[in-house]
């Protein structure tokens, strides 16, 4: 019965942000409607599956039970070098804590990568969708990999097919990128909305991975209908999975994974520094306009305390506000929902999900809203991650820059609807 209160403006959103595709569409006379329903039908699927069936469920537990372990184990590493400092919950957690978690999942992913494990599961999603969605090989392949392995590694699994991709799959390779979250990234969010209860972390980690595997067809489903494939006959249907250096030994790959883990998290420390940075500046500076112009007061007056002065934050939450009620969010909740929807497009996702722990924290979202958060935040579409994809993909295929650079911001388009996607669906089913 909940689910049938909420069943019209889930059916509002989606037909709102699938017409958005189709009205940026390059080429509508060749959407292929099969792909769009297979795809929304199989993330509806796999969410009922992962949310509601018990022994699926069960499955899926044992998973985020492992991510929960390994942070414990790297909590317990960060306090060894760091002391209390590496707490959860103290004021310098994030940096001692959050962080070191990203290195110690980097070299756990290289680790099961080079046992060939990852390999393995990375084929079967790849192939659940090749044969459910009729997807090309390197698309399949590609999709598949941006679930677990992130928007910057999993180019490197399809290396041999991308300098021949279409417009179309590489449109498919980006907006899947954008659309998922890496497994480095994926502990780090479970430490920061879990905090120190192992229960919470559970939870919110079932969640993370559910979002992150069910955006995946949709994410195929918004690139598909913005950029479809002329001749999908041409294109080769092939999943091979080609071999990666992933190290010479064990320890080798241990080593790899834990120096790549160690750039991706002082790239996300300091994106951290210079994004909180800017915001504050910003802030001070409406802050300072709003004074005498009278909108501290007003601002502070319509949120009820909420917002105290004019900010960046408000900003976000007025014009993000309609997606986040599109999404299924209470109107008391819009604003704030909003605001977290804007930091995450224009600034990113841990800005967000920090946005998302303090409010949630100070209490002051439902559960619900805060669950639908949780799904739409659950991904990297934002303007630094263009920059990201045209670098790290045209090292590995020059070719393809003129195609990386003339798609990008559809790109990133298609990963955000993807992601509201799936929390419109999340919003039916939690």
């Amino acid at each position: 019965m909940e689910m049938l209160a909420y069943l019209p403006r889930a059916i509002l959103g989606l037909s709102v942000f699938l017409l958005i595709c189709y009205l940026i569409s390059a080429d509508r006379k060749n959407i292929n409607w099969r792909l769009v329903i297979m795809g929304m039908a199989l993330q509806l699927i796999l969410a009922i599956l992962m949310l509601k069936v018990p022994w699926v469920r069960w499955f899926f537990e044992k998973i985020v039970n492992m991510f929960s372990l390994m942070i414990n184990s790297t909590e317990e590493s960060a306090r060894f070098l760091f002391g209390d400092l590496a707490i959860p919950g103290n004021p310098y957690g994030f940096a001692f804590f959050v962080l070191p978690t990203i290195v110690f999942f980097s070299a756990l992913s290289s680790i099961l990568y080079y046992l060939g494990i990852l390999q393995k599961v990375v084929w079967a999603f790849a192939w659940l969708m090749n044969k459910t969605m009729k997807m090309t090989g390197a698309e399949s392949l590609a999709a598949a990999a941006n679930v677990f392995i992130g928007q910057t590694e999993a180019p490197l699994v399809i290396k041999p097919y991308l300098e021949k991709m279409t417009r179309s799959e590489i449109m498919c390779l980006m907006t899947g990128g954008m659309a998922t979250i890496a497994g480095g990234v994926f502990g780090a969010y479970m430490s920061m909305l879990g905090g120190g209860d192992e229960a919470a972390q559970l939870k919110f980690g079932m969640h993370l991975l559910t979002a992150s595997i069910i955006s995946a067809p949709a994410a195929i489903v918004a690139a598909k209908i913005i950029f479809p494939e002329s001749h999908p006959e041409e294109v080769n249907q092939n999943i091979l999975i080609p071999k990666s250096a992933s190290g010479s030994s064990f320890l080798d790959a241990l080593a790899r994974g834990t120096s790549d883990g160690l750039k991706l998290a002082v790239n996300v420390g300091v994106m951290l520094l210079s994004f909180m940075a800017m915001i504050y500046f910003a802030n001070n500076v409406l802050g300072w306009i709003g004074g005498p112009t009278g909108l501290n007061d007003l601002v502070a007056k319509v949120t009820s305390g909420r917002y105290e002065t004019f900010s960046l934050q408000y900003i976000f939450g007025i014009l993000f506000s309609p997606f986040a009620w599109l999404l299924g969010v209470s109107a008391t909740d819009m604003v704030a929902v909003g605001q977290m929807l804007g930091e995450k497009t224009i600034l990113n996702e841990f800005v967000a999900y920090s946005s998302l722990m303090d409010m949630k924290n100070a209490g002051a979202l439902t559960e619900r809203s805060i669950l639908i958060a949780t799904y739409a935040l659950c991904g990297f579409a934002n303007f630094a991650s263009i920059g990201i994809q045209i670098g790290g993909i045209s090292a590995i295929a020059p070719s393809q820059r003129k195609n990386l650079t003339e798609l990008s911001v559809k790109a990133l388009i298609g990963g955000t609807i993807a992601s509201f996607l799936t929390a419109i669906i999340a919003s039916l089913i939690i």
